[in-house]
């Protein structure tokens, strides 16, 4: 009978330590899109905007040889 509690009590155990680490990943997923969305709001642009202006002033395509 004392082993048969052990085992529920590490069960237990297992799984509050499951849930919390879940939980961490999610927060820090969150976290990480928050950054991603408000940095792409301060840049004005979408998550996947241009990648090169129209005031540049280079070429999109490169030279001829």
């Amino acid at each position: 009978m004392y082993e048969y509690e052990i085992h529920q009590v590490r069960a237990a155990e297992l799984i509050h330590r499951a849930e919390h680490s879940r939980l961490v990943r999610e927060a820090r997923e969150a976290r990480r899109n928050r950054r991603a969305e408000r940095r792409a709001a301060s840049a004005g642009q979408d998550a996947e905007g241009r990648v090169n202006s129209p005031r540049s002033g280079r070429s999109r395509f490169a030279r001829a040889a």
